[in-house]
C-alpha cells in the first residue's frame, strides 16, 4: 500500500484509510474488520469519540494493542454528548476539547493521538479559542497534529490562515466535486486533503441504482437526478468497460496529490478488501481518463457558508 505524506507533517498515511464509523460494536466482526485493514497495508484508521458514544473508539483501542507504534489514528472532537442519552451538542471550547482528549485517550489505550480534528466548525465559533486547545495539546504530546474536518469554505479558509493545520477531512468523489474549489489553497499552505465518501453512497461501485435507497431513486444525488445519474453511470460503464467503478472513484480521488487519503467506510472484511482491490489491481487513471471525467461530471461548488 503506497503511503503519502499528511501535509507538512511527519505522518505518512496509506492511501486507502479505513474509516470506523460503521465497524459496529460487535467486538469479534469489528476486530475481524480492522485487521484486514492492516493485514493488507493500511495504516490509517479514522473514528471520533461520537461515533457510538465513545465505544467505537474503545473497540479500536483494543484492536491495537501491540501494534500501536505502526498506526496513524486519528479522532475528533467538538461535539459534546452524555453517555446513554440521545442527540448531542455543538462544543468547540478549549475546556471541551482538554476533557474530550482525555476521554479518548482512555479508551483507545493509547498516551498520544497522530491526528486530532476538530469534528465540524462554524465561523461563529471562538475560532482563536479553539486553536489555542489544540496547540497546547500539541505542545503537551497528547497530540502530534491537528486538522479539521469541514466542508465550510469560509471556516477552512480561516483555519488556513489562523491555525497550524495540517489536514482537511471532506466529502470528495465524482459526484461531490466542491472540494476542489478549495484544493490551489490548501497545496499552497501544504494541508492534505482527507477523502471522506469516494463512492457516494454505493452509487460508485458496480451495485445496481435500482438497489439504492428510496431518497436516492426519487430525489438523486447532491446535484444529480436519478436520470442523471442512470446516463452517467451507462457512460461510465462504457468508457471503462470492464474496470470496477469503484476503482475509477477511488482512483479519481487519489488523481489529486492534495488528497493524502481516501477514507473508505467499511462493515465487513469483505468491503476492506474491495477498496484495496480497487485501486492496488487496476492502474491509474490516465491524463486523458481524469480530463474526461472532469468534463463529464459537475464541477459544483459550496453553495453556503462563503
Amino acid at each position: 500500500m503506497n503511503k503519502r505524506q499528511l501535509g507538512r507533517s511527519d505522518l505518512f498515511v496509506s492511501e486507502i484509510g479505513l474509516g470506523c464509523m460503521n465497524i459496529g460494536t460487535n467486538v469479534s466482526e469489528a476486530q475481524r474488520t480492522i485487521e484486514t485493514a492492516l493485514d493488507n497495508g493500511i495504516n490509517y484508521l479514522d473514528t471520533a469519540d461520537l461515533y457510538d458514544q465513545g465505544v467505537n473508539e474503545e473497540i479500536i483501542g483494543e484492536v491495537i494493542k501491540g501494534k500501536r507504534q505502526d498506526l496513524i489514528i486519528a479522532t475528533k472532537a467538538g461535539n459534546k454528548f452524555e453517555k446513554g442519552k440521545q442527540g448531542w451538542s455543538w462544543d468547540p471550547s478549549k475546556k471541551h476539547i482538554q476533557q474530550a482528549v482525555k476521554d479518548s485517550l482512555r479508551r483507545l489505550q493509547t498516551d498520544y493521538i497522530d491526528l486530532y480534528q476538530l469534528h465540524g466548525g462554524t465561523i461563529e465559533d471562538n475560532i482563536d479559542e479553539t486553536i489555542e486547545a489544540f496547540e497546547e495539546l500539541k505542545t503537551e504530546g497528547v497530540i502530534r497534529h491537528y486538522g479539521i474536518s469541514s466542508i465550510r469554505p469560509n471556516v477552512i479558509r480561516e483555519y488556513v490562515k489562523r491555525s497550524s493545520i495540517v489536514s482537511v477531512m471532506m466529502q470528495y468523489s465524482l459526484l461531490d466535486r466542491r472540494p476542489e474549489e478549495v484544493f490551489p489553497l490548501l497545496a499552497e499552505n501544504q494541508i492534505s486533503v482527507v477523502a471522506r465518501g469516494p463512492v457516494a453512497k454505493g452509487i460508485l461501485t458496480n451495485r445496481p441504482l435500482s438497489d439504492m435507497s428510496e431518497t436516492i431513486q426519487e430525489k438523486g444525488y447532491l446535484n444529480y437526478n436519478y436520470d442523471e445519474l442512470v446516463s452517467l453511470r451507462h457512460s461510465l460503464n462504457k468508457k471503462f468497460g470492464e474496470k470496477p467503478l469503484q476503482s475509477v472513484a477511488l482512483h479519481y480521488c487519489l488523481a489529486s496529490s492534495v488528497v493524502a487519503s481516501v477514507v473508505a467506510g467499511a462493515s465487513r472484511p469483505d468491503q476492506v478488501q474491495e477498496n484495496v482491490g480497487a485501486i492496488q489491481t487496476h492502474n491509474q487513471l490516465t491524463v486523458e481518463e481524469f480530463n474526461w471525467l472532469q468534463q463529464h461530471t459537475k464541477a459544483d461548488v459550496y453553495d453556503s457558508h462563503r
